[in-house]
């Protein structure tokens, strides 16, 4: 398993990986670490998982560099991904207890009440995009509810997935309740099939999920699903230019455009269409791409030449079907995965900046007649993750929010994730909930209890 610096193409790092019989020690010692670790006080977890978040808040500059190195993401933002996991620690070791108390119910029992158990190791098959966050997303809430984790990365990130479980370690976590399988995508399946794995959560492509949901589905165990997205971001006629336009260059150029939430289509009602492309045009000039470790540096490479090349065919295909290129679009730099931002308008429906997720720094940009029309446009996709709308009146705003086909909709603001408030999507972007108490809840017993006198 090979480290690649995106910005430089060079090799960082060799691992070695573990064999089908490696994996199933690692899950025998999981899965027994766990039967001890299921019955330890809510008080105890909550001081471990700030001890993890205390790790990580003191050595975000060692951590960030690491995300940067290995899949490119500008040092700040790296570093932010870090305070962000941080959080979603100190989040859970907060309200835990408070989430998966029992719950009591009025019934023909003398005392009946829902119980919230943990159910086991949890499979977690991340991505590369976000190598800190999303494992601890997933690695917050299961391990504050008795679960136990088992860590399968993408493979351009082994050394973040190592990094994180020697965290939990330093923390004072057992040291095999969350252990990092190094193996490719082939060996999912052989893992899933272990009956020490309760359930499986995917963070991922659309073909990705669907893999890992197949095989779960044949072994019988719960899955969560936080699959791809195209999110429409929706400019109205009454928009405040200025706002909308700044956010729209940093909703869709985070992570050099390499996001599941990040806004991918630009939906503006005719009114105000050219406004938008000059203000938004006008923004993409300023951006410096280049080498991500300095702070000055506000685009960094794709994490991988592979994505590089499908970004640039579906821009050439759009283009090639009647889209307007403005600026960017095309490979940059002697080395390293590096794109020019890009800005294409006249995008429509039938081409691939509409129909496909696009993972890259480039904005398609689509004409809609007025409210209602953009509402369609935004549904007429695959995808259902998240989205926004920009107008001067939120309470028509919030009316509309309601029509997106979608699991997150922000009014005035930029589609973001916080531990505070339920992730995850429907139609192609998956199932299931993180985040908030209704993702701690996911991978529990939800146990009735019955008591009569």
């Amino acid at each position: 398993m090979k480290s690649i610096n995106p910005a430089t193409g060079e090799l960082i790092q060799e691992y070695a990986t573990h064999t089908p019989e490696a994996c199933d020690e690692i899950i025998h010692e999981v899965f027994n670490t766990w039967k001890v670790w299921k019955n330890t006080s809510f008080a105890h977890r909550s001081g471990l998982m700030n001890a993890a978040a205390d790790i990580l808040q003191n050595r975000k500059h060692e951590f960030g560099l690491l995300i940067t190195r290995e899949m490119g993401k500008i040092i700040g933002e790296a570093e932010a991904e870090v305070e962000k996991s941080a959080w979603v620690c100190r989040y859970y070791a907060e309200n835990a207890e408070n989430f998966l108390s029992d719950e009591m119910i009025e019934s023909d029992a003398f005392q009946s009440f829902v119980a919230f158990e943990p159910l086991g190791p949890v499979l977690a098959v991340m991505p590369w995009n976000f190598p800190f966050w999303q494992v601890f997303r997933f690695a917050a809430p299961a391990l504050m509810a008795g679960n136990a984790g088992v860590l399968k990365h993408a493979s351009n990130v082994p050394g973040c997935a190592l990094a994180i479980q020697e965290i939990f370690r330093e923390a004072g976590f057992p040291k095999n309740l969350f252990r990092t399988l190094m193996i490719g995508n082939k060996e999912v399946a052989h893992v899933i099939k272990n009956n020490g794995i309760m359930a499986a959560t995917l963070t991922g492509s659309e073909y990705a999920g669907s893999k890992v949901a197949e095989a779960c589905g044949k072994n019988l165990k719960k899955t969560v699903m936080e699959l791809g997205g195209s999110d429409p971001f929706i400019v109205l006629a009454d928009a405040d230019m200025e706002q909308s336009s700044k956010w729209a260059v940093t909703a869709r150029m985070i992570n050099a455009g390499q996001s599941c939430i990040a806004a991918k289509r630009f939906i503006v009602v005719q009114d105000v269409y050219e406004q938008f492309i000059q203000k938004v045009l006008q923004r993409i000039n300023t951006l410096k791409t280049g080498n991500p470790e300095i702070r000055e540096t506000d685009i960094g490479p794709l994490a991988r030449l592979d994505l590089l090349d499908d970004l640039d065919e579906q821009v050439k295909k759009s283009l090639a079907a009647g889209a307007k290129l403005h600026v960017g679009g095309k490979r940059t730099g002697s080395k390293g995965f590096f794109y020019e931002p890009a800005l294409v308008s006249d995008v429509n429906d039938s081409m691939p900046l509409f129909r496909e997720e696009t993972f890259g720094p480039v904005m398609a940009v689509i004409k809609a007649m007025d409210a209602e029309d953009a509402i369609r446009l935004a549904n007429d996709s695959f995808y259902g993750l998240g989205g926004c709308i920009w107008t001067r009146d939120y309470m028509k705003g919030t009316a509309l929010a309601r029509q997106i086909e979608s699991g997150a909709v922000f009014v005035n603001g930029m589609t973001k994730s916080d531990p505070r408030l339920p992730f995850g999507g429907i139609k192609r972007s998956g199932y299931g909930r993180e985040l908030s108490h209704y993702g701690i809840k996911e991978f529990v017993n939800i146990k009735t209890i019955w008591v009569s006198k």
